[in-house]
């Protein structure tokens, strides 16, 4: 007699409109923008002034991640990251370690890729980490920051890759 294999239904993802329904880490902001058409490929705001995602940027890095390198885990006590991927496919997990905010233990997953420009705002405070989804090819992605980097003392805090403290495994 064969048993009927029923499986886990898949919860909601997104509403009808397109709006992401998954968990939100408090003070991450995010900014969509559609890529644009021209006679000579596409074109995506990745950052304006007027936005109102954060102070004026002091500096943009360009970092390319090797294929399926994973850079993780990492956090600022004073600087605001704004990252945009132009290239290739990644994952963004954030992690709010926070004690004192509303969504304190929040993990939140993105995936970043070209197709669907987005600008992702991650608060001083705010462990994350990247992955680049592609075994073959690397990926490439704009980091801005509010604060330039302070080559004597850098604002940058790091956990190992498999720490315990972070419920979310690459």
């Amino acid at each position: 007699m064969a048993t009927e294999l029923t499986g886990l239904k898949d919860a909601a993802q997104v509403t009808a409109s397109g709006q992401r329904l998954a968990a939100v880490i408090h003070d991450v902001r995010l900014r969509e923008q559609p890529n644009l058409p021209t006679r000579n490929g596409l074109t995506a705001e990745a950052w304006r002034s007027d936005w109102g995602l954060g102070g004026p940027l002091q500096q943009i890095l360009v970092v390319h991640l090797r294929p399926a390198a994973i850079s993780a885990w990492h956090r600022h006590q004073r600087q605001t990251d704004h990252i945009y991927c132009i290239h290739g496919a990644l994952r963004l997990v954030m992690f709010d370690g926070r004690p004192d905010s509303p969504s304190q233990g929040v993990v939140d997953v993105r995936l970043l890729h070209p197709a669907r420009p987005q600008l992702i705002v991650v608060p001083p405070g705010i462990w994350h980490g990247l992955q680049n989804l592609d075994p073959a090819r690397e990926a490439c992605f704009l980091n801005g920051f509010d604060r330039a980097y302070q080559h004597d003392d850098p604002d940058e805090f790091r956990l190992p890759l498999d720490t315990d403290q972070i419920p979310y495994r690459f």
